[in-house]
């Protein structure tokens, strides 16, 4: 990736969590974490993908409410970038934050046990 895109990446990053933590007021989009943007080299769409803990359904009214929201988000950035063209995004979910708590919690399962194991000799 080339410089002036991971600049500009990480400027979507900072607004578009800016936006939804202030300016958007749809209760679907509950404690979300925008986590990476990815811009496509010629410009025209930026993948932003977040995480949030909790379940399927959640997880799928969140991105409704994203979805919801795009536009308006989009306006905004098109305000706060200096760019000509803002690019179109798309909201992804990213697993990430989940497998990490769920490597977290295995982990300790393991040491717990092993821990058990060795009071017991």
């Amino acid at each position: 990736m080339t410089e002036r895109l991971g600049r500009l990446a990480q400027e979507i990053k900072r607004e578009v969590s800016s936006i939804l933590a202030m300016e958007v007021k749809d209760p679907r989009l509950g404690m979300i974490s925008i986590t990476d943007v990815e811009v496509s080299r010629d410009l025209a769409v930026a993948k932003v993908y977040f995480s949030q803990l909790g379940g399927e359904e959640e997880r799928e009214r969140t991105l409704e409410g994203l979805e919801r929201a795009k536009g308006f988000v989009r306006s905004e950035l098109a305000k706060r970038l200096r760019v000509r063209h803002t690019p179109e995004i798309v909201f992804l979910f990213d697993p990430s934050l989940e497998q990490g708590a769920r490597m977290d919690a295995l982990l300790k399962s393991l040491q717990t046990s092993k821990e058990d194991e060795s009071s017991n000799e």
